[in-house]
Formats: structure tokens, C-alpha cells, sequence
């Protein structure tokens, strides 16, 4: 019996050197979690049988480092969760870890080619939760959108004057108070630009904006031709916000206004709405603090880049960007029990549960920083310790197996 239950802990020790050998050759492997080997006794009725390994299981409560690499498509995730995969096969993998590229068709995958699965974006670039697919980036180029509104949030200085000359003339920088340009872009990503001037009334609190785009007066009124009375007048109440109910106001109640321009047939008319709902009159200096046209020209793909919440935006030339996608986590109710086919990834069983699904910061789920990568969970110097503790057990074993081998020659030859 004393040999067997000797030949017991030695196969114990040799699955645990195993298991810490396996543990400090992953060290510095991304996403690795550590193992540890669990024992139980063996019994043959109230008689010791010797010990017996009863699994291994792995530490998936314990994050690792999160490291910065600077590089666009790396991703720590800390807390719980695991990234969600499908490989060539259509098998579902799970891994903690964030080592991603991109191929040639704009898939996103792992280095064992697995493809990352996230919530997918309708034809334009709306997210879809709930629809979970492969991510693909998109390296076309993208088309130019044509300018329709422009906000426009400044302050005009409630102190001001009358200009020095009365009759208004864009040349003259002496018939108004101030001027502002945005550009703006037409069907085909052509640039234009919208030139505002400001010009103080001699009435109270009233101020007249006459519009000029590409050096051409703009025909405010819709007259069909531009004119001298082609402007806009601005009211604002005592407390220096605008006031769109006064009588003198030509714009619309919601403090806009539009500008018609025709482009026909060299691109599409455009017909821009100019929000001035925020602009004020105080005692302090011209000021703009928002001038946002929501038109742009068109790009080339330039990169592709990952927020902390799992977006995955395209980039392009022109400085826009586009989403493409959101990275999903899953969870289990036993992680313990998911099958493990790597060192970084796993597979569902019927005793890990079904996965649960969602997003970084939400319900049970970790965090994700991108640029960086989540290192093993190793801790080097415990696990060096417990290789020499392994090795003690097993030289013990081997030392009782020698001992019992003595007696046992001892007592034949006795006999």
C-alpha cells in the first residue's frame, strides 16, 4: 500500500509542476490567467489510498497589468468579461486577450485569425444593439456631404457703437462691427463660405446681419434678387438673450434663418439653416465660442481607432470619422467551467452557462482601455515558490518509495 500511495503523490506533484511550469512559461503572455492544481485524499474505505488531482482551475477574478502600447487596435480589458470571437470554423472562442489587427477586407481579428464580434452599424453608421456580428471596417473612401446647418454661438459686445459709416458695404470694414466666415461644402466636397457681418442698429438692442457667400450677396428674403434689403435683424431683450417674438425680428421663432444657394448645375442648390438660438449681447467682447457646420468634403481612408467603450471608428483624410462598430463582452456564471483550448482562449459548456452579453462599464461587466494590453496574471516570485514546494513534495515521494524499497529487501532477506 505504501507504494502506491507514494506512486499517488508523485503523479500529484508531476501534474502541479506541470501546472507552475505552465504558469512561468506564460508569465509575460497577454490575457494569460494563472492555474493552480487541486488535490483531494483517496480513501479505500477508512483506509488512505494516497492523493489524487481533481482539477485544475484557472484565476479569472485576478486582472492583469494593463500595460500602454500606443497602438490603435490594442485593448486591456480590467474586471470581469471576455472578449467574444468566432473562428474559420464558426466556433465561438473567448479570450482576455486584446492583441487585435486588421486584414485586407477590414476584418478585425486576433492573432490566431478568430474574428472579433461586436454590435454591428446600419447603411449609415448607426448602431445596432443587439445585432451581434463580425466587425469589418470600411476602407472606402467616403463621400462628401453637403452642408444644410450651420450653428453659430458668439457674443456681440452690448457697448458697441454705430459704425462709422452709415451705408453698409463688405469692402469697408468701417460700415460694420464685425464679420465672421464658415465654410461650408456643396454635393461634390467643394468648399464655400458663408461670411456673416454684424452691423450695430440705431435702435436698441437691434443689430443687422447682412450675408455674403463666396463674395456674392446672399437673397435672404427670397425676392430672386439680392439687394440692399437682404438682411437679417436680431432683437435681444434686456437680459441680453435673443428675443424672437419682437416685432423687428426677421428671424424664425426658433432663433434660425435660412440661406439659399444656388449651384445649379455645377453641384446640388444648397439650402443652409443658420442656428442663432445661443447668441448673446453682453457687456463683453466679440466673441465666438461655437461655429459648427455639419457638412464636410470628401476623404480617404486614413486609420482606424478604438474609444474605451468598444467604438471602433474609421477615420479619413478629411478629418471625420465613422463608426464602424462596438466591441461586446460576454460573461458566465462559472467561468471555471468554460473548456479551455489555449493558454488565452475558452469555449462554452454546459457548466459554464450561456454567455450574457454586453457592453465595457455596464452591469457586471470590466473596463476597457485602448492603446494597452492586459498582462498574465502571474504573480512570478509566488509561483517560483511554489515550484520548489512541488519539487520537495515529489522528492519526498520519490524518498518514500527508496525507504519502503529498503524495508522490503531487508525483510526477504530475513527471511
Amino acid at each position: 500500500m505504501s507504494f502506491s500511495i507514494a506512486l499517488s503523490g508523485l503523479n500529484a506533484s508531476n501534474s502541479e509542476l506541470n501546472t507552475i511550469s505552465n504558469n512561468i512559461a506564460n508569465v509575460s503572455t497577454t490575457g494569460f490567467k494563472e492555474s493552480r492544481t487541486e488535490f483531494a485524499s483517496v480513501y479505500s474505505g477508512r483506509e488512505a489510498g494516497g492523493v489524487e488531482v481533481v482539477g485544475v482551475s484557472q484565476n479569472f477574478e485576478k486582472s492583469g497589468t494593463v500595460t500602454g502600447t500606443g497602438r490603435a487596435l490594442d485593448i486591456a480589458l480590467s474586471g470581469s468579461g471576455f472578449f467574444v470571437l468566432e473562428d474559420s470554423k464558426g466556433q465561438t472562442l473567448y479570450t482576455r486577450s486584446g492583441i487585435f489587427n486588421m486584414n485586407a477586407d477590414g476584418v478585425i481579428s486576433a492573432s490566431n485569425g478568430a474574428a472579433l464580434q461586436g454590435y454591428q452599424v446600419d447603411p449609415n453608421n448607426n448602431l445596432l444593439p443587439g445585432t451581434v456580428g463580425t466587425i469589418e471596417v470600411s476602407t472606402a473612401s467616403l463621400q462628401a456631404k453637403e452642408t444644410t446647418d450651420i450653428e453659430f454661438v458668439a457674443n456681440l459686445d452690448a457697448r458697441e457703437n454705430l459704425p462709422n459709416n452709415a451705408i453698409f458695404d463688405p469692402a469697408d470694414s468701417e460700415s460694420y462691427n464685425h464679420s465672421y466666415t464658415t465654410p461650408v461644402y456643396d454635393s461634390l466636397g467643394n468648399t464655400h463660405t458663408v461670411s456673416q457681418y454684424f452691423v450695430k442698429s440705431a435702435n436698441t438692442n437691434e443689430w443687422n446681419i447682412y450675408v455674403y457667400v463666396d463674395g456674392a450677396q446672399a437673397d435672404i428674403d427670397g425676392s430672386g434678387t439680392a439687394d440692399a434689403s437682404d438682411f437679417n435683424t436680431i432683437v435681444f431683450g434686456s437680459n441680453g438673450t435673443l428675443d424672437t417674438t419682437a416685432a423687428a425680428s426677421s428671424l424664425n421663432v426658433d432663433g434660425k434663418y435660412n440661406i439659399p444657394v444656388t449651384l445649379a448645375p455645377t453641384a446640388n442648390d444648397l439650402a443652409i439653416e443658420l442656428d442663432l438660438s445661443a447668441v448673446t449681447q453682453y457687456g463683453s467682447d466679440f466673441a465666438v465660442s461655437k461655429n459648427s457646420p455639419n457638412g464636410y468634403t470628401s476623404g480617404d481612408y486614413s486609420s482606424v481607432r478604438m474609444e474605451n467603450d468598444g467604438r471602433i471608428f474609421a477615420t479619413y483624410t478629411n478629418g471625420q470619422s465613422q463608426l464602424q462598430g462596438q466591441v461586446v463582452l460576454a460573461n458566465f456564471s462559472s467561468p471555471q467551467n468554460l473548456i479551455k483550448t489555449s493558454d488565452t482562449a475558452w469555449l462554452q459548456s454546459f457548466s459554464s452557462g450561456a454567455p450574457v452579453l454586453g457592453t465595457a462599464g455596464s452591469g457586471v461587466f470590466g473596463d476597457l482601455t485602448s492603446g494597452a494590453l492586459e498582462g498574465s496574471n502571474v504573480d512570478l516570485t509566488s509561483e517560483l515558490v511554489a515550484l520548489m514546494t512541488a519539487q520537495r513534495n515529489y522528492q519526498a515521494n520519490t524518498k518514500s518509495i527508496s525507504t519502503s524499497d529498503q524495508l522490503t529487501q531487508a525483510l526477504f532477506n530475513v527471511v
